[in-house]
This record gives C-alpha cells, sequence and structure tokens, in this order.
C-alpha cells in the first residue's frame, strides 16, 4: 500500500536529518503515531557498510524507542483506559491488558520485539501501574534484538538478501511463516477470551 504524500514527505524529511530523523520518528513512534522505524532504519541500514554504524542505528533506534514509551506510560498513568480504548479495539485491548497482568516483563518484551503496537503497551503499563525500572528493562532489552536483528542483519548481507528477494522467496517465506504463526494466532486470539477458572467442585 502506498503512503500519502503528507506521510513520504515527513519520512523523506525526517530521512534526511540521519541518526536524528530516526531518532524523532523511533521517539514518537512509540508514543502516539503510526508511523513503523523500520520506515527509515531499513533504508539507513542498506546504506551503511560498517559494523559501528550498524551499532549507531540500533542503539539511537533503541533508546529513542524506549525514551517515548517511558512518555507513553506516563501519558497511560495520567489519561488511564480511555486513551487505550479510543485507539485499539476492545478485543485488542483485551489482549494486551492480558499479555500485561499475566504475563508481566514477558508480555513487555513480547511487544518490544515484535509488530504488536508498542506504544499502546506502554499506556497499559502506566495506567495499570506495572513497575516502570522493570518496564524499562524489558523494552530495551526487546526493542534493542529488534533493531540490531535488522541492522546488524542488514549491513552484513545487505546486498546478498536483495539479490534473493524475489517472488519465490518472497512466495515460499510467506508459507513458511503462516505454517509458523497457525499456532502463535491461536495463542494470540486467546487473549483475548477470558481465562479459564479453577473448578470449585471438589
Amino acid at each position: 500500500m502506498e503512503l500519502p504524500s503528507s506521510v513520504t514527505s515527513l519520512v523523506d524529511w525526517l530521512d534526511s536529518l540521519g541518526l536524528i530523523g530516526l531518532g524523532l520518528l523511533t521517539f514518537t513512534e512509540a508514543i502516539i503515531q503510526p508511523i513503523p522505524p523500520e520506515t527509515i532504519l531499513i533504508p539507513m541500514a542498506l546504506n551503511e557498510t560498517t559494523y559501528l554504524g550498524a551499532f549507531l542505528i540500533s542503539i539511537v533506534a533503541t533508546l529513542t524507542s524506549v525514551g517515548g514509551a517511558i512518555v507513553g506510560y506516563w501519558i497511560g498513568g495520567r489519561a488511564g483506559r480511555p486513551l487505550i480504548e479510543r485507539f485499539a479495539s476492545k478485543r485488542n485491548v483485551t489482549r494486551l491488558d492480558t499479555l500485561t497482568t499475566r504475563y508481566g516483563v514477558a508480555g513487555i518484551f513480547i511487544a518490544a520485539i515484535s509488530p504488536i503496537p508498542y506504544k499502546v503497551f506502554g499506556w497499559i503499563a502506566g495506567a495499570g501501574n506495572m513497575d516502570l525500572r522493570m518496564f524499562i528493562f524489558a523494552g530495551l532489552i526487546g526493542r534493542s534484538i529488534r533493531f540490531s536483528a535488522f541492522s546488524f542483519g542488514i549491513v552484513m548481507f545487505g546486498e546478498e538478501l536483495l539479490d534473493v528477494l524475489n517472488i519465490w522467496t518472497f512466495t515460499a517465506l510467506g508459507i513458511a511463516i503462516g505454517i509458523a504463526s497457525l499456532p502463535l494466532l491461536k495463542w494470540w486470539n486467546g487473549l483475548a477470551e477470558p481465562e479459564n477458572q479453577p473448578s470449585s467442585s471438589d
């Protein structure tokens, strides 16, 4: 899907700022806006040739993303549930709420490393008064893994990766991911259901 021209212009402007633009994008994405960090991170990594450059990309993205999430945590603590329910469906709020309450730090880690909206986790963690230190710790570990995988992977295999990305490899990869995701999808959908209560019978 093609991005609106206004969004494309914003992304181009941020991209022209280099690491500062990447930091601005990841910081604001972790608070409220929907443009994913990879919009700038991937092209930046493709133009990078050194491991030091890949490290700087991943560290800037990680620190600014977690910094933005801390602001989101503060907003969630002040605005509470009405803010969360305005920007996410009821079922998704239930899923994310369950992840946070049932899995705690592990739930935040899952959000930080995956495409699940990290910003909403920040709001929920703040609204639920989750321990801020644990929230930051999980975010730093999860975000650093996610962004380092992109930046170092592309710096190491960028050209080779581009050479093998064709319709056949995309199709095979899509089928493999689809099969592997079935148990995860079942688990994700199950988070929207109330947890089974233990039987009261003797």
